[in-house]
């Protein structure tokens, strides 16, 4: 059986593996972390997969027997709702039962810092030394559960922090059967929208796909926002940290070019760097070079772009898979709170309008990425042995430099950059090109996916 182990966002793995037992395993190292920090009370939430609330118990099961107190979620809850209670609530950290944007026979777990931040290297590195078999205190030692509703709350914070009238703008919205479903709806149509609903029943299947929000996944909410149906689209994945937006012109649109266009609205009335990771594009940079300011670039996964929002104190961070924050708000990423953002940010001037005129100053620009089937267990070999293996022409271009923040990060004298690393979430290296052009992009990833796979 695989072993217990965090990647980029928790630990997550297929059901034959993600037992009962092996949660509670989990939850009695958070219980032994958390007390070694003197916790008093901590934050339990869930998504919506049919195994979730049941784990959900065990780990508050676990976590009582240890002393502590647990606030539960009383429903399914987007984890960025229960990361704002536990920053709201001066919480000790807190737990989400998730597999995220992976398919119905995953499940996971996410860990939280009391200021709602993923948890950090050393923490997770320090739950996996923890790891052991429950223990549990005599009963009058024991904690107490409380089960709340959490989205009331949250929807009047980000109500007031966004301050958004979205009167006459129509949404759709495809909750793609997650736990945005009811939140993030329910959030822009307080906000004056009218929200037109996809996929936002309760379905633990998800629809026998996965909840994650690609352009091949939202054909019909595309399908909806281009025949004129809605002013905007938009989409979370399963437990709603991520969005992707539809525009009228567009269509789907490039999660870089979402990120682009978030940073200078968000400049027109605040200041401050922004934090990207090493996949993300370098529209990032240059927006930020046209207004004075700076970006921080940091290894694939939310912990580190939300170590740079603090370490920064930048305006927002983001990445190029969809998962954006705006620090005053959480450092974390949150799909339902960006939802009325960029929602706001629309109806002020159109996205597409907004995105025309970041290209039009700083140049068109494209970025793809392809997958490489690879196990665990042989990732970090690989990347060892592309140490060695990297050419020194890429494409029919010299390497200029290579970077090693997170995998190789690989410069060529042109201008395109191509990035291979291994994925934090599933058995697979992912292999990154931008470039300015789309017939550039396949040259790229095809020479790097020559180079990866001989190595497999």
């Amino acid at each position: 059986m695989d072993r217990i182990a965090f990647g980029t966002d928790g630990w997550r793995a297929t059901l034959d593996t993600f037992t009962e037992r092996r949660v509670r395993i989990v939850a009695q190292a958070a219980a032994s972390y958390f007390d070694g920090r003197d916790a008093e009370t901590v934050g339990v939430g869930y998504d919506a997969r049919e195994t979730s609330p049941g784990f959900a118990d065990a780990i508050t099961d676990v976590l009582t027997d240890n002393g502590l107190d647990v606030v539960v979620s009383e429903r399914d809850c987007p984890t960025p709702v229960l990361a704002w209670t536990l920053r709201d609530r001066n919480l000790d950290g807190g737990i989400v039962v998730t597999a995220s944007h992976n398919p119905p026979e995953y499940n996971g777990v996410k860990f939280l810092s009391p200021d709602g931040s993923p948890a950090t290297e050393d923490i997770t590195d320090r739950l996996e030394e923890l790891l052991a078999e429950p223990e549990s205190l005599p009963a009058d030692q024991r904690g107490d559960v409380t089960e709340e509703p959490l989205v009331p709350e949250y929807i009047q914070h980000a109500l007031a922090f966004a301050d958004a009238d979205l009167d006459g703008l129509s949404v759709a919205y495809d909750a793609m059967y997650g736990s945005g479903r009811g939140v993030t709806d329910e959030l822009l149509e307080a906000a004056g929208a009218d929200v037109r609903g996809r996929r936002c029943e309760l379905d633990p299947t998800f629809g026998g796909g996965s909840p994650e929000p690609t352009a091949e996944k939202l054909e019909g909410l595309v399908e909806r926002v281009t025949d004129g149906d809605a002013d905007l689209g938009v989409a979370n994945d399963g437990d709603a940290d991520r969005i992707a937006v539809v525009t009228p012109e567009r269509g789907y649109l490039d999660p870089n070019l979402l990120f682009a266009a978030l940073y200078e609205y968000l400049l027109e009335s605040g200041s401050g760097p922004a934090v990207r990771t090493v996949s993300t594009t370098f529209l990032i940079d240059k927006v930020a070079a046209a207004h004075g300011e700076e970006v921080v670039e940091v290894p694939v996964g939310f912990k580190w772009v939300a170590r740079g929002m603090r370490e920064a104190d930048a305006l927002c961070g983001g990445e190029e898979s969809g998962g954006f924050g705006i620090t005053r708000h959480l450092r974390n990423k949150d799909g339902v709170l960006l939802a009325l953002v960029i929602a706001a940010a629309h109806a002020d001037r159109s996205l597409d309008e907004r995105v025309d005129a970041i290209l039009d100053e700083h140049g068109a620009i494209y970025q793809d990425r392809v997958s490489v089937d690879c196990p665990d267990d042989r990732k970090a070999a690989v990347i060892e042995e592309l140490d060695g293996a990297l050419p020194g022409t890429i494409a029919g271009r010299p390497v200029e430099r290579v970077g090693t923040k997170d995998g190789f990060k690989i410069f060529l004298d042109d201008g395109t950059w191509l990035l291979m690393r291994p994925s934090g979430t599933e058995p697979k290296l992912r292999i990154y090109a931008e470039a300015d052009s789309e017939d550039r992009i396949g040259e790229l990833l095809d020479a790097g996916r020559n180079v990866v796979e001989p190595l497999v």
